[in-house]
């Protein structure tokens, strides 16, 4: 297993795709964290803003990087497992770890790491953009209130189980091209507007608890869309970190009985 981890941290490591997902998703989460913070002190009303304050303000700005921007640790998972049949480094790689459990176990775990720098780059960024902004015009930064760490921290693991997803969807999708248009088809369009759909309807509102975005909110214990009032309720945070962590496993382990228990030439 170890030697399936390193060979799989080679791989990510010499690549470029990863490392450029990530100086695109901190510029693209500091960018998200000053247009909100601008839009939750600033005259949010005239913005069309909910006028959110204190520390509900804070963990909204800083937890919007699971809230929006978890389709990049998301891609890169996908890409992790997509470039292996895109290149064809499936065969060599299942030549030189023929146990395909553990072949895919180190993709996850590796993942996992990997994840992990997102959600501490991701997360950081909207944190040093949004908390300057979030103390010279709102009620604070609320970097010392447990209410707001908590959130913080969790939105980082929350991000790194992303990547771990991403690797599950990857494997059932195995096209890099198909993988890529369904992840953001669903993330940017096909979730948001089930989530509203859903939660407009009174008998459907708790099924939208159970999709994935909404829950890795319920894991962070904040939501961008129930902030603004654009979906229901999440799940507690045991119960939402549950299902999200449910997806993942799911994924790898129906990708693991079919695409990965064919042959691969």
């Amino acid at each position: 297993m170890s030697t399936a981890i390193r060979a799989e941290l080679r791989k990510w490591t010499s690549t470029r795709m990863w490392w450029i997902l990530l100086l695109v998703m901190a510029a693209y989460m500091a960018f998200l964290a000053a247009v909100l913070g601008f839009s939750l002190t600033v005259a949010p009303e005239q913005q069309g803003a909910v006028p959110l304050t204190g520390v509900e303000a804070a963990t909204t700005v800083y937890s919007i990087g699971n809230g929006l921007g978890y389709v990049f640790p998301l891609l890169a998972g996908a890409l992790a497992m997509t470039g292996e049949f895109r290149y064809q480094t499936i065969t060599p790689s299942l030549l030189a770890e023929p146990r395909r459990s553990v072949f895919l176990s180190a993709k996850v775990v590796v993942a996992l790491l990997i994840g992990l720098v997102f959600g501490l780059v991701g997360t950081l960024s909207t944190v040093a953009v949004g908390a300057p902004i979030l103390a010279w015009q709102g009620d604070g930064a609320f970097l010392g209130s447990s209410d707001v760490i908590v959130p913080v921290l969790l939105s980082v693991v929350a991000l790194a189980v992303w990547a771990f997803v991403g690797v599950g969807v990857g494997t059932l999708i195995t096209n890099q091209v198909a993988a890529i248009v369904v992840v953001l088809a669903f993330t940017q369009f096909v979730e948001p507007i089930v989530r509203v759909g859903l939660s407009a309807v009174d008998s459907l509102a708790s099924a939208a608890q159970f999709l994935p975005g909404a829950a890795s909110e319920a894991l962070v214990g904040a939501s961008t869309y129930a902030s603004f009032g654009s979906s229901g309720d999440v799940l507690g945070r045991l119960p939402g970190a549950l299902v999200f962590l449910a997806y993942g496993v799911v994924f790898a382990l129906v990708g693991r009985f079919t695409t990965l228990r064919r042959d691969i030439t």
